[in-house]
C-alpha cells in the first residue's frame, strides 16, 4: 500500500538534499537537552584529545549517539542510518567525497601548513604498514571500524544533529553544526600537531558538508571516510608516502 514518505525518509529515496533537512520542529525543552548533549560531546572530546582525562571520546560518542536518536527519535534513521534507495547513488557521493578531501589535502592544506608548522603526526604504529602485510590488514579493520563508522556516527551522526537541533534544525543551523563540529574534529585529532589538527578540520567540514548535501545519508560520510583512510593505507603499504 502507497503512503506518503516523511522527510527524513524521502532524503533515503533519493529525494533532493534538502529534503533530509525539512523535519518537524523541536520543543524549547527539547532544545536545552540538545545543546546540553552537544556540550557533553564537546567536553569529552576536549578531556580526552587535549587532556587525556577519559578514555578514547569516539565509542563514547557513538554509543550516546546510538542511545539518544533510538530513545528520542525512535529510530536510527534520525542520524542517516536507514537503508538508502540507492546504494550506487551513495557510493558515487562518498567516492567524490574523498577525492575531494584527498585533492585539497594534498594541494592546499599541506603545502599552506609547511610554511607555519611541522607535518602532521601521525597515529602510533602507522610506520609498522610498509611492507607489512598483516599490519595493513589489522589497520583496515581498525579505520573501518573505528574511524569511519566510529567517528562518522559520533561527529557527524550525533553532534551534528543535536547542535542543529538547538538552532531548531534549520537549514543555516545545520550548516553551522558542521562548522562547529568540524572544529571539534580538530581537535580530535589534537595529537597530530597544528598542521594535523587544521587538516583533520578541513576533512570534517567537507564530511559534513557530504552528509547535508547526501539528505544526511550517514552511510556517505562513512564510505567516503573508509576510501580516504584506505588510500592512505595502501600510501603507505607500498612506501609511496611517509
Amino acid at each position: 500500500m502507497n503512503r506518503t514518505l516523511s522527510a527524513s525518509e524521502t532524503a533515503f529515496q533519493g529525494g533532493p538534499p534538502s529534503a533530509g533537512l525539512e523535519r518537524k520542529s523541536i520543543t524549547p525543552k527539547w532544545r536545552w537537552f540538545s545543546l546540553a548533549e552537544f556540550l557533553l560531546g564537546a567536553v569529552l572530546v576536549i578531556a580526552h584529545n587535549v587532556y587525556r582525562l577519559i578514555p578514547n571520546e569516539v565509542p563514547i560518542l557513538a554509543g550516546l549517539g546510538l542511545i539518544s536518536l533510538r530513545l528520542r527519535e525512535k529510530s536510527w534513521r534520525g542520524m542517516g542510518l536507514g537503508i538508502p534507495a540507492s546504494w550506487r547513488r551513495t557510493v558515487w557521493i562518498a567516492l567524490a567525497a574523498a577525492a575531494v578531501r584527498l585533492l585539497v589535502g594534498m594541494l592546499v592544506i599541506e603545502p599552506m601548513t609547511a610554511h607555519f608548522w611541522p607535518s602532521a603526526t601521525p597515529p602510533s604504529g602507522m610506520h609498522e604498514i610498509a611492507g607489512n602485510l598483516k599490519v595493513a590488514l589489522q589497520w583496515f579493520l581498525f579505520i573501518w571500524a573505528f574511524a569511519a563508522f566510529g567517528e562518522e556516527t559520533g561527529y557527524r551522526g550525533y553532534l551534528i544533529n543535536r547542535a542543529a537541533d538547538v538552532g531548531g534544525r534549520s537549514k543555516l543551523a545545520y550548516w553551522i553544526a558542521v562548522l562547529a563540529v568540524s572544529v571539534l574534529f580538530g581537535y580530535g585529532h589534537f595529537y597530530k600537531g597544528p598542521a594535523g589538527m587544521l587538516d583533520s578540520g578541513i576533512a570534517g567540514l567537507i564530511l559534513g558538508t557530504t552528509y547535508l548535501i547526501s539528505g544526511r545519508n550517514l552511510w556517505a560520510c562513512i564510505l567516503a571516510h573508509g576510501f580516504i583512510d584506505t588510500v592512505g593505507i595502501i600510501a603507505l603499504f607500498f612506501g609511496w608516502s611517509s
